[in-house]
């Protein structure tokens, strides 16, 4: 149950007790809140008690009525204004004019209710000025965190990024100088390094784009119904180099077509992250196995690997986004930390659960479970 603190400032006792008795068991919920909303009233009969009051803790909400003895309603407001504004501001008052009403909404009040007022209309007035208190909560922290991934993001482009164009250009500087001699066969070492760290620079940016093509909603599905047997096929050839260079045996089994309503492209971008992955965290001589089978009601895929393993308490941070495991098995291995948070990002978006099965220097097993039905799942 979440409790909003509101703060009733009026000189009338017999408002501030009705206000208490209105919202003493009054609860709300919203649909994009999870728990239910209940209120704990604070009273005030002077401008001067409500600051008191603010300054020790500040409430969400503060029912505010302008004439009061002392300093006036909107005195407490342009206070509210100048050192909380994060606090919503209702006027309740009887003397409500044209002129209170504009000065009060350019100070920064959200609403006004009349007095004396029913139980229904401050039950409505509230139930609004909550709705838009938790709405601007949530703009607010929706903002803070698309900043905070902003800025990890870029940190770590300009360090995943910085490090291989350095050592390209060193590469080339020694070419371009004949360091090594004045035959190309000498250079073929650092030519095949450079290589190298072009296709890492060139895996962050494809992980880059999948993101951002997941998560803005723009691209239109093409949902048919797909086999991820055909598709998981393609993505093994298309991993079978990097396998052979890694020493890795890739499989796959299948005993019959796997359908699922799906587009290609998502499907192709999710086997190739899980595949790719267990190829990488592998060791030499290990080996990668893509298993799929299927049910009335699901459609079920499994990569498994003798790779590094992960740590019971790292498996929860899998799916963060730039989230890298520290694993001494691992620190050699390059990548965004983007790879998983894609593939969770597009499970959600088909209703496909995800389960994690791995032991610290033993292998992992990813496995997909998608939901079967006559209706479209994405």
């Amino acid at each position: 149950m979440e409790v909003v603190d509101v703060l009733v400032v009026d000189d009338e006792p017999g408002i501030r007790s009705g206000v208490s008795r209105i919202l003493k068991n009054y609860t709300i919920n919203y649909p994009f809140l999870e728990d239910d909303i209940s209120f704990n009233v604070v009273e005030a009969a002077t401008g001067e008690e409500a600051i008191e009051i603010i300054q020790r803790k500040p409430p969400a909400i503060v029912l505010l009525d302008n004439k009061l003895p002392g300093i006036q309603g909107i005195d407490v407001l342009q206070f509210i204004s100048a050192h909380e504004p994060n606090i919503l501001v209702m006027m309740i008052t009887s003397y409500a004019s044209l002129e209170l009403a504009v000065k009060a909404t350019n100070i920064g009040a959200h609403d006004f209710v009349p007095k004396p007022f029913t139980p229904q209309e401050l039950r409505s007035s509230i139930e609004n000025i909550t709705k838009h208190y938790f709405l601007r909560q949530m703009t607010r922290k929706l903002h803070r965190e698309g900043k905070q991934v902003r800025f990890e993001f870029l940190t770590m482009l300009s360090h995943e990024l910085k490090a291989p164009l350095n050592a390209i250009e060193g590469y080339l500087r020694m070419m371009q100088e004949k360091q090594l001699g004045e035959s190309l066969d000498d250079y073929q070492e650092i030519i095949d390094r450079s290589l190298s760290r072009i296709q890492s620079m060139r895996n962050l940016i494809m992980d880059l784009l999948d993101l951002t093509r997941v998560e803005s909603g723009k691209r239109e599905r093409d949902l048919q119904d797909i086999d991820l047997t055909l598709v998981a096929r393609l993505v093994v050839e298309t991993m079978m180099p990097m396998a052979i260079q890694r020493d890795v045996t890739l499989t796959l089994e299948s005993d019959e077509p796997v359908v699922v309503k799906a587009d290609a492209d998502d499907m192709e971008i999710l086997l190739n992250n899980l595949i790719s992955n267990a190829i990488k965290y592998n060791v030499e001589g290990g080996w990668v196995k893509c298993k799929f089978s299927k049910t009335p009601t699901y459609a079920t895929c499994s990569v498994s690997d003798s790779g590094v393993g992960i740590s019971a308490d790292d498996i929860p941070k899998l799916f963060h986004e730039f989230t890298r495991i520290k694993n001494p098995l691992s620190r050699n291995v390059s990548g965004s930390g983007l790879g998983l948070s894609i593939v969770k990002k597009i499970a959600d978006q088909y209703g496909a659960e995800i389960k994690v099965e791995s032991t610290l220097g033993k292998g992992s097993t990813f496995t997909l479970q998608f939901p079967v039905s006559a209706e479209n799942p994405a």
